[in-house]
């Protein structure tokens, strides 16, 4: 990999490591649902503004997977910050400065934010993908994965990906 590479990455997570299980739905007690920390490095020039959109592209079963479950969307995070912190979906109005214009997105449980589940088998890849663009997006208040990608075709700087297993 290039030391010039647009990457993203977890403290927390190796590349096609395990996701710990405090950011699922299996973890114990106020230990579960918590959105894992993550850091990018060498956004690309003329970045705008980052998007995140991580899924589980092995739903429903690692071994036919149909079609992508989306776990966490998120928008209009400023490309002058360097990641985002363990626990921070749910948590925006907490954040303030450069934290301050950042809008979560609904998954698949037709929630916003980040939620983490519980499968019926394990082994899933769960692909975290930040996308570096060329002007803000702007999608309402319902903010989707579909629109999200609908929006920013032709608008893709780069991409970085990071793979965790569960």
């Amino acid at each position: 990999m290039a030391s010039d590479e647009f990457r993203l990455v977890s403290p927390q997570v190796a590349n096609e490591g395990r996701l710990p299980r405090k950011y699922t739905a299996e973890g114990q007690g106020a230990q579960k649902h918590i959105s894992p920390p993550l850091e990018w490095y060498n956004v690309p020039d003329g970045t705008k503004t980052l998007a995140l959109v991580v899924q589980d592209i092995d739903a429903p079963d690692p071994k036919d997977p149909i079609v992508p479950w989306v776990h966490w969307v998120v928008v209009n995070i400023p490309p002058t910050l360097k990641g985002l912190p363990e626990g921070f979906s749910g948590k925006e109005e907490v954040y303030s400065g450069d934290y301050a214009g950042i809008k979560e997105g609904y998954n698949d449980f037709k929630l916003p934010g980040w939620r983490g589940t519980k499968l019926s088998s394990h082994g899933h890849r769960f692909e975290f993908k930040l996308y570096a663009l060329d002007e803000e997006v702007k999608l309402g208040n319902k903010v989707t994965k579909d629109k999200l990608l609908d929006a920013i075709q032709g608008h893709v700087l780069g991409e970085a990906v990071l793979i965790a297993i569960f």
